[in-house]
C-alpha cells in the first residue's frame, strides 16, 4: 500500500452530481484493500449511527474508491449485527455511486464449486433482523426491487472477470439466511430443491437498502463450500482457506473494474433515480426530522 492507512478524523460531505466513487463492501475475508493508494482509514457518522468500521478511501487505477469491511477489521460483528443502513448511509455520503459488494456464500449447485465467482441477480429473504428500510417514522416509500442488482454494473463486472479468468457465472438466486449458525440439512436441501443457487447471510437488506440511496448494486458471491446437502458438513477450516485464495482474486477484480473507468453520470438502468416514483408521502405531511435525515441520501429530493 502506497501512504499510510490512518484516519483523517474529517467528516465527509456528500458529493452533487459527477459519477463518484466506486464503493467495495468487503465480505468475510476481505478486510483491507492493499492495492490502494493514498489510503485512508476515514471515520463516518450517519443518521443512521456509525458504519461496521471506518472507511478506507484512496485511489486504485486512477479511480477514487471507498473500502468498507462489512464485518470491520479482524471479523467482530455477526450478520445480525452489522449496521446495513449506516453501511449504505456512509459510503452515499462518501459521494459512491456505485457498490460492488463481495460476500462469501455456499452453493447449492455442483456446477458451482468452491472458487467459483457468482453474479447474483436475484434474492429470496429468510432474515428476521431490523433495519431493513430508510424509510418510516413519517416518510413512507416503495421502491421498485424486481431486478435488485444492477445490469449496467453487472456487466462490467462480467467482463472484468473474464478478462482475468477467473471460474464464474453470471446470474444467480441467493438465499439470505439470518444465521450466525449454518443451515441445517433438510433447510439445505429444501433451499436447493427449490432452484436457489448459493446461500449467505449478508446479502439482504443491504441490496434494498443501496436501491433506497439509489445506488448502482451489484453483490458477487464467493464460494466457499457446498453447504449441507452435500457430503459431510460445512468445514469452517476449509471455508477459511477458500475464503484466503479469493480474497485475492477479489482484490484483483475490484482493480480490474475501477480501470475501466467512472461510472456514466445517469445509470441506464435507473438506479440513481429509483426514489422518483417511489415516494408516497405528501410532500407537505414530511416530518423536519425525517427530511434532514432522508437528505443524506437523496439530497436532490429532501434537501
Amino acid at each position: 500500500m502506497t501512504g499510510a492507512a490512518v484516519s483523517s478524523g474529517r467528516s465527509p460531505r456528500i458529493r452533487e452530481g459527477g459519477s463518484g466513487r466506486l464503493g467495495i463492501i468487503g465480505g468475510s475475508g476481505l478486510y483491507r484493500m492493499a492495492a490502494l493508494a493514498d489510503a485512508v482509514w476515514t471515520p463516518v457518522e450517519t443518521p443512521w449511527g456509525k458504519p461496521s468500521d471506518e472507511i478506507l478511501v484512496g485511489t486504485l487505477g486512477g479511480r477514487e474508491i471507498a473500502f468498507l469491511p462489512r464485518h470491520g477489521r479482524g471479523h467482530v460483528l455477526a450478520p445480525d449485527e452489522i449496521p446495513a443502513r449506516a453501511n449504505i448511509a456512509a459510503l452515499k455520503a462518501l459521494g459512491c455511486s456505485e457498490v460492488i459488494a463481495v460476500s462469501a456464500v455456499g452453493s447449492y449447485r455442483e456446477e458451482l464449486p468452491p472458487g467459483t465467482f457468482v453474479i447474483v441477480d436475484q434474492y429470496v429473504d429468510r432474515t428476521i433482523r431490523a433495519g431493513r428500510s430508510f424509510f418510516g417514522e413519517g416518510v413512507v416509500a416503495h421502491v421498485a426491487f424486481a431486478d435488485p442488482a444492477c445490469g449496467r454494473l453487472a456487466s462490467r463486472v462480467a467482463e472484468a472477470l473474464t478478462t482475468l479468468g477467473l471460474p464464474h457465472r453470471v446470474g444467480g438466486t441467493m438465499l439470505v439466511m439470518e444465521g450466525p449458525q449454518f443451515s441445517t440439512r433438510a433447510e439445505s436441501r429444501l433451499y436447493r430443491a427449490q432452484a436457489m443457487d448459493v446461500v449467505g447471510m449478508t446479502g439482504l437488506p443491504e441490496a434494498r437498502l443501496a436501491r433506497e440511496a439509489e445506488l448502482c448494486y451489484v453483490n458477487i458471491a464467493m464460494v466457499t463450500d457446498f453447504d449441507a446437502w452435500h457430503k459431510g458438513a460445512v468445514d469452517v477450516a476449509e471455508v477459511i482457506r477458500v475464503l484466503g485464495q479469493n480474497a485475492a482474486n477479489a482484490q484483483a477484480l475490484v482493480a480490474e473494474v475501477a480501470a475501466g473507468g467512472a461510472a456514466p453520470e445517469t445509470c441506464p438502468k435507473g438506479c440513481n433515480h429509483a426514489l422518483d416514483a417511489a415516494i408516497i408521502t405528501a410532500r407537505d405531511a414530511w416530518p423536519d426530522a425525517a427530511r434532514e435525515r432522508l437528505a443524506t441520501l437523496a439530497p436532490r429530493i429532501f434537501a
